[in-house]
């Protein structure tokens, strides 16, 4: 199985709402066309590593014509997207499954539903949309929820994976994209570019420097019995543990946890990735787990945020760096040549040529 990289991370400010109708459905069409357009040129494989492109991602909403800065331009893309290829999937090569919600806990099903339908084994591209969310939901604990998981994949069994967090607090979203066709460790650095708005306190268990507590996890949770390590659990409850990161005291139930420790240990995953893949260990699990590696063994985790950067293509003053121009052109170059490609009147293409020069001029 190709284990994937996580390419990018990118944050928005939370919007609430949906696209109206009368834009949704415009989007659609155009989306199609420049789907299209580029399977046509490229093929299907690079129409996911350019969704799968935070930069590319961004700017395709923006042609598209969502707001450029709102977290809703992923949840409407990628509905688009997929409504766009609703019916021209085998022609295409291309597949879409889960989304924004509820629908988002149907992919498994879309996946092994396609998977029987054109003669692919739905195996790895499940475990890919598990782990992806698994990692980005407790490997990195960053303060945002995931609420949107979208996975596209191709006849030949390459996949990508765009999905969304919110924070209520901080009223941001964090996108995460994925591309499987890299062969990186999946939980050590899978990031090859990170982009967001702000960067905070995290507990980072993808970071080079987490290795050791990664070891130290596996070690503790399938070397020590489940009533010792309640026990430190309990213990940890009446210290005072540091304020630098977002792990608390009143995190811990030891209670509660005591029955997925215990079927940890009965299981004896061989490394943190399959601990990580067990059913029923999420964030909380983890959370405990690493303190007791930091406080009890003195193996202590990387705290760093893993996002690196803010906008799609930098600022024009150098805030927060410089823009990216070879990629920025790299960008309106595809987009534009596939916008020539449609079949679209020449109204909607003046159109989409109009925010595409907008998005040049800024």
């Amino acid at each position: 199985m190709t284990i994937p990289t996580r390419t990018g991370i990118a944050n928005l400010p939370l919007h609430h709402g949906k696209a109206p109708r009368w834009l949704f459905d415009r989007m659609v069409p155009l989306a199609r066309e420049i789907t299209i357009a580029i399977v046509t040129d490229f093929g299907p494989e690079e129409m996911l590593r350019r969704l799968s492109h935070p930069y590319w991602f961004q700017a395709f909403g923006c042609i598209l014509g969502f707001d450029w800065h709102s977290s809703g331009v992923t949840t409407t893309l990628c509905g688009a997207l997929k409504e766009a290829v609703k019916g021209i999937e085998r022609d295409l090569g291309i597949f879409v499954a889960g989304g924004k919600g509820k629908t988002s806990r149907k992919t498994p099903s879309e996946i092994k539903m396609w998977g029987e339908k054109i003669a692919l084994n739905p195996a790895p591209l499940v475990y890919a949309s598990r782990m992806s969310a698994k990692v980005d939901s407790s490997a990195v604990q960053d303060g945002y929820q995931l609420y949107h998981h979208t996975f596209l994949f191709t006849a030949r069994g390459y996949w990508t994976v765009v999905q969304q967090g919110m924070n209520e607090a901080n009223r941001y979203a964090r996108r995460y994209h994925w591309l499987g066709e890299a062969v990186t460790d999946f939980v050590n650095e899978p990031h090859a570019a990170i982009l967001s708005e702000a960067r905070g306190q995290a507990l980072n268990l993808t970071a080079s420097e987490s290795e050791p507590a990664r070891t130290a996890i596996t070690g503790i949770a399938t070397g020590e019995r489940p009533e010792k390590v309640i026990t430190e659990l309990k213990r940890l409850r009446t210290l005072s543990l540091p304020a630098r990161h977002q792990i608390f005291a009143r995190d811990l139930h030891p209670d509660s946890l005591s029955k997925i420790i215990l079927s940890a240990y009965e299981r004896q995953p061989q490394d943190f990735e399959r601990l990580l893949g067990l059913s029923g260990v999420g964030p909380k699990t983890i959370r405990a787990l690493s303190l007791i590696a930091e406080l009890v063994h003195g193996v202590e985790p990387s705290y760093r945020d893993p996002a690196r950067y803010s906008f799609a293509h930098g600022g024009k003053d150098g805030i927060p760096y410089p823009v990216d121009r070879q990629t920025y052109d790299q960008s309106i170059e595809l987009l534009a040549r596939a916008i020539n490609r449609t079949k679209l009147g020449l109204s909607e293409k003046q159109k989409a040529f109009g925010r595409l020069n907008r998005l040049r001029m800024r």
